[in-house]
Order: structure tokens, then C-alpha cells, then sequence
């Protein structure tokens, strides 16, 4: 009896899998073999599923959020760096305007420039000095690539302090730092190959000074006192045409500057003045004279056109805003389109 039982079910069930979903015991051709436990069974399977509980709908819509706003932060990220760029370009349009407004002015002489005004409020005015320079407290900055004829040979820029001259009203008034140009590598070789040589030769002539006052004792009772005073040398005049200028701003692969070794990367203003013995405040020059003799080549003055060039200039800012700008809009695309198919979805 119980095998006929379980045999019947079997039938049922089976039947009940190739009948369509819209088939309920209320159909009036139902099979008389289809029982009341099948067709509660058949009722049971139409039924939707039961929804889910609350807290997992809050842990799908938290998931959500997460996901809207790791594909929205890096859009914005990218169209702020963009946005900045448009900012730079713009800044960088401004001073090389205020550059070339300043270098386009007459120049002016030196001593006509107020004390008051620093190297700031003055920077980029053409000015005109009279004076001596100071060879003996030469320094140079660099090493500096120049390219001639498609050749690069290595140098430095040679800074100089150019001094007043005693008794004439039309030299400067106080020393001034002049960058006088680009020269060779040997230059720099030669001048402390001198430098070295001059203290040799004062250590061997102060040595054999007090050698010979030592040996020579009857000089103090000689009524004529034998001085030892040395001849003024012969000061020429030069005249330099140049723009004001202030520290250089290194990059962060530049080298510091070590004045004790004599090794200058970048021009410091302050410390280059206070190495050759002037003052921290002391005004800093770049020659931009054009008139170069062929007999005496260097050195080389800076390029006025140099002047109004940047590293960066206002078309690699705009660049660099195409490059920010074309991820952020595709971002932007991809999470719009992800934002309506959630909405849609959930």
C-alpha cells in the first residue's frame, strides 16, 4: 500500500514539472490523478521570492555609494589638475607680459635707481653701470651648457664685483654684482691655477721677509724708516648694460652650493656677495650687452630674449590642461552612465 503511494506521487511530481506556470488547481481540466497536495506544491513554486531584510538593502546601498565615489574621485581629481594648469597658464601670460613691459623701458643709470628700491621692485629694469672690475674676486657659477653650431661645449657664468672708481662722479657709488656672461671651462681652470700660484708666491714673499729682518738688525738703527708700500695699479673704466636680477630658484636635482670649495651651482645672491667680501644686500646684474669685440669673444652676455622664456611656457600649460582633462572627461562619461544604471537597477 505504501509503495503504491509513493509510486503515485512520483507520477504527479513529474507531471507537475511540464505544466505551465499559469496552471492552478482552479483549472477546470486538471487531471483527475492531480491531488490536493500537488496542487499546493504547484501553488507554492508561483509564489515571489521573500524580500530581503533591511539590513542587507543598507549594505547594498552603502556598497553602492562606495562604488559611485570610487569612480567620481578620480575624474575630479584629474579636472582639478586641469583646472590649476588653466590657472598657470594664465600667471605665466601675466609676467612674461610684465618682463617684456620692463626690458622694452630706456635704461637708466645705476646711481638714479633709489636706495630705497630693492632687487624686487626693480627686477627686470635695464640699467646702466660705470666702474672697475674686481678680477680677483671672480666667481663662477655653473657648470652651463652652451650650444654653438649645433656643438654643446660646457662653461660657467662669470660674476665679477664691479667697484667705483675714486674721483669719478659717474661710477657706481657702491659695488655691484655683474653676471658678465658664458665662458669657457678653461677659464675657470686658468683663475684658480692663478689663485693657487698668488698664494704660493705671497707665502714664499712673507717667509722671505721675516728671514731677512731677522738677519738685517741694523735696519732699526737706520735713520731713513724704509717703507714697503705698494703702487696703484692702473683702474680702467668699463661700462655694462644690463637688467636687474635676484637668486636663481634650483630645481631639486641641483647640487647645494659649497662656497668653502669654491663650488657654485646656481646663483645666490646673498652668499655669492658675502664670498666676496660685500654686502648681503648687494644689487646682482646680468650683462645683456650686444656689442661683443671678435678679438676678445668671451665673455659671452646672456641673450636678452632669454629674458622673457620660461621652462614652462603658457603653451605647455595648456598641454598639460588637454592631458588633465581628457581622463577626467571620460571618468565623468563612465560614472554618469554607471550612476542611471544603478538608478535604474536598484
Amino acid at each position: 500500500m505504501a509503495a503504491s503511494i509513493s509510486k503515485t506521487l512520483t507520477r504527479n511530481l513529474r507531471f507537475i514539472e511540464f505544466l505551465p506556470l499559469s496552471y492552478t488547481s482552479s483549472s477546470p481540466s486538471l487531471p483527475r490523478f492531480f491531488t490536493a497536495s500537488s496542487a499546493s506544491l504547484l501553488s507554492s513554486s508561483n509564489n515571489p521570492l521573500p524580500n530581503p531584510s533591511p539590513q542587507l538593502q543598507h549594505q547594498g546601498n552603502q556598497r553602492g555609494i562606495w562604488s559611485k565615489l570610487f569612480l567620481f574621485l578620480p575624474g575630479a581629481i584629474t579636472f582639478g589638475l586641469g583646472t590649476w594648469q588653466i590657472v598657470r597658464r594664465n600667471d605665466k601670460i601675466t609676467l612674461l607680459d610684465y618682463r617684456k613691459e620692463r626690458l622694452a623701458m630706456e635704461p637708466i643709470p645705476f646711481n638714479a635707481i633709489a636706495p630705497s628700491e630693492n632687487s624686487n621692485t626693480s627686477e627686470f629694469r635695464r640699467v646702466i653701470c660705470r666702474g672697475a672690475f674686481d678680477e680677483k674676486r671672480s666667481i663662477f657659477v655653473g657648470p652651463r651648457s652652451r650650444s654653438i653650431s649645433g656643438v654643446t661645449e660646457n662653461g660657467y657664468y662669470l660674476i665679477t664685483p664691479l667697484v667705483p672708481i675714486s674721483g669719478n662722479a659717474d661710477s657706481v657709488q657702491s659695488p655691484v654684482l655683474v653676471n658678465r656672461g658664458w665662458v669657457p671651462r678653461s677659464w675657470r681652470d686658468k683663475a684658480f691655477q692663478f689663485s693657487q700660484d698668488l698664494e704660493e708666491t705671497k707665502t714664499v714673499a712673507t717667509s722671505a721677509s721675516l728671514t731677512g729682518e731677522k738677519r738685517s738688525f741694523w735696519r732699526f738703527w737706520s735713520k731713513e724708516p724704509q717703507t714697503n708700500e705698494e703702487q696703484p695699479s692702473s683702474v680702467s673704466s668699463v661700462e655694462v648694460v644690463g637688467v636687474i636680477r635676484g637668486s636663481e630658484k634650483p630645481s631639486i636635482f641641483v647640487p647645494e652650493n659649497d662656497p668653502a670649495a669654491g663650488q657654485w651651482f646656481f646663483v645666490d645672491v646673498p652668499a655669492i656677495a658675502h664670498a666676496s667680501g660685500l654686502p648681503r644686500n648687494t644689487v646682482y646684474i646680468e650683462d645683456i650687452n650686444e656689442n661683443i669685440s671678435p678679438s676678445n669673444p668671451y665673455p659671452v652676455p646672456k641673450d636678452v630674449n632669454t629674458l622673457i622664456r620660461s621652462s614652462v611656457m603658457p603653451q605647455d600649460h595648456l598641454n598639460y590642461t588637454l592631458t588633465w582633462m581628457d581622463p577626467s572627461f571620460s571618468r565623468l562619461v563612465v560614472w554618469g552612465y554607471c550612476w542611471q544604471y544603478c538608478k535604474s537597477v536598484c
